[in-house]
């Protein structure tokens, strides 16, 4: 008779018992047994994820022809990838418009919250703005208003400076993605806006000399405290600019949101493309930008003027820029204001002989001297004449 141990039977039972983990003392959670589970077996199923599982599924065809390339996964991949990036990011922007915030050591690691920011802005990662609007109205009462405060105040680190105008913004449903959301939202002011949509004849822009040289013709520079970057003025040969903060992720910004204007279709406005093209004719080299940052106009974080020019002469490559700038009127004014020969030749006398107190004092002494010597001339001619 062979041996018990060799029994297969034996030798399959051994195996089974030796794969049970033996139940510790402390162990607390089971699973549920079958004869308490096929009773009711909703009742023991998590139902708020299977509810946003289920509500992802019916958004999955929606979703994936929002993107221009196929994406290569299958049907429960991409509801579980789409579930999650959308939970993560409404859970992100929720907490962070907690009081409680500071208290969050997620937000404590140094440039973290602008690292997301720039990654959630990049144009090809973007989640369709619908998937991100149906998650938070299951969370909280769907106020598109308390929405979109909250997201732009997430993002606001990022933003290169100010710039929200919530009067005249697109439905909610309109909107493709957080991208176009913070494109909507991060805009000029809304007199600026009235008064471009009441030019009944559009003006084509043309390219004007770059701050330096426009000094050198007379226009003065100084820093608007407007309600927008992009309220950019010309008056009494003055150019008035709001203040632009420029630190590592401004041109991963530019270039993103220049991106998406550039290629979504029927767009009327490229209001952030034509605020680069407009920087870009100011600023040709370092003095430039050295020029715009005494006058307080730009805020370089970066700490190498050369690197900013750099950074917007390389900006506008390659991108399309609109015959009828938002700025046209803006570049109309300067040309000619520059063309009348009169301002240059007041620039000219200011520059060279008004430039500094000490010259001034040796022009008004010349004057006065050459004042006296024609009284003296005068009197010396009426005394020879009696």
């Amino acid at each position: 008779m062979a041996d018990e141990k060799d029994d297969p039977v034996a030798i399959r039972i051994d195996k089974k018992l030796k794969a049970i983990s033996p139940i510790s003392s402390n162990c607390c959670i089971f699973k549920v047994p079958n004869y308490l589970r096929k009773v009711n077996e909703k009742a023991y199923e998590p139902e708020d994820v299977t509810n946003y599982v289920m509500v992802m599924r019916g958004l999955e065809d929606r979703a994936r022809k929002c993107y221009a390339e196929q994406i290569g996964l299958d049907t429960n991949d991409f509801v579980e990838m789409m579930l999650i990036d959308a939970c993560f990011i409404i859970q992100l922007i929720r907490k962070f418009a907690m009081t409680t915030v500071m208290d969050d050591p997620f937000f404590k690691i140094g440039g973290f919250h602008n690292l997301l920011c720039r990654d959630l802005l990049l144009v090809e990662n973007q989640l369709p703005l619908f998937i991100l609007w149906k998650l938070f109205g299951m969370i909280e009462i769907p106020n598109p208003d308390i929405f979109r405060y909250i997201t732009m105040n997430f993002f606001a680190i990022i933003l290169p400076g100010k710039g929200c105008n919530r009067d005249s913004l697109k439905s909610i449903m309109e909107i493709k993605h957080l991208l176009g959301l913070v494109n909507d939202c991060w805009q000029p002011s809304e007199s600026e806006m009235v008064a471009y949509r009441k030019k009944t004849k559009p003006i084509e822009w043309s390219f004007m000399h770059c701050a330096t040289e426009l000094q050198e013709d007379g226009i003065r520079f100084e820093k608007a405290d407007g309600s927008s970057i992009f309220d950019i003025k010309f008056e009494n040969r003055t150019m008035k600019i709001p203040k632009l903060k420029i630190d590592d992720h401004t041109e991963c910004f530019f270039r993103n949101v220049i991106a998406f204007e550039q290629f979504f279709p029927g767009r009327s406005l490229n209001h952030v493309t034509d605020y680069m093209n407009f920087m870009d004719c100011l600023i040709n080299s370092s003095k430039d930008v050295e020029l715009l940052r005494r006058r307080g106009i730009i805020k370089n974080w970066l700490g190498n003027d050369e690197v900013v020019a750099t950074m917007f002469n390389r900006l506008g490559d390659s991108v399309s820029i609109s015959r009828y700038s938002f700025y046209s009127e803006v570049f109309s004014n300067v040309n000619r204001y520059c063309s009348k020969q009169w301002n240059k030749w007041i620039a000219n006398l200011k520059h060279n002989y008004f430039n500094s107190p000490w010259a001034l004092v040796s022009v008004l002494a010349a004057v006065l001297l050459l004042l006296l010597t024609m009284v003296q001339t005068i009197f010396s001619v009426l005394s020879y004449v009696k």
